[in-house]
């Protein structure tokens, strides 16, 4: 196990009810020991990148804690999906529940299986501008401040959901309209 890091998870959903597939993704995200949600961003509807033609994509960014090992994390993302009977036909296909690591702390990894940082995230207006919301200050390691990554990436084909929230878990309170930081 590695010491207590922030972790940044992207979770995007454009199939069936997009915002309880985010919501339950989160749910068992937090489920399970090791890794404590800190953080949510507002929901934004974001226009597909790449791929065959689909729907629009509901996308939010979660900021959690964990000591867990970056593989261990990447396990539990992918039992997310599995829960929300995610079906891997497509490449960047049509989805009830993608969940990608974007960064765990500094760490950094050319695995083929969990690149560190995520090595499209730079680019990604549908992972900046949510992480940007949950946390203001993030930077993503080797690249910089988020927020300039953010303003670079133009923010094009991501509209914020008015409305649209979600909570940190099972029983925490949703927060209107705003990012929700876990309570101390």
């Amino acid at each position: 196990m590695t010491g207590p890091r922030r972790v940044v998870l992207a979770l995007g959903s454009n199939l069936g009810d997009r915002l309880a597939n985010l919501q339950a993704g989160i749910d068992e995200l937090a489920r399970g020991p090791g890794l404590r949600p800190a953080a949510v961003s507002r929901v934004y509807e974001t226009t597909p990148v790449g791929g065959p033609p689909q729907p629009d994509y509901l996308n939010a960014v979660l900021i959690a804690v964990s000591a867990l090992p970056a593989a261990d994390i990447l396990l539990r993302c992918l039992a997310a999906e599995r829960a929300l009977h995610r079906a891997r036909t497509v490449r960047w296909g049509a989805r009830t529940l993608d969940v990608d690591v974007i960064a765990c702390g500094e760490e950094t990894s050319d695995d083929p299986v969990l690149t560190l940082p995520h090595p499209r995230a730079r680019e990604r207006a549908f992972v900046l501008v949510p992480w940007l919301d949950a946390d203001p200050g993030a930077r993503l390691p080797g690249d910089g401040p988020v927020a300039l990554l953010a303003a670079a990436s133009g923010g094009e084909g991501v509209r914020l959901v008015p409305g649209a929230t979600l909570r940190l878990g099972p029983g925490a309170p949703r927060a209107p309209g705003a990012p929700q930081a876990a309570r101390e």
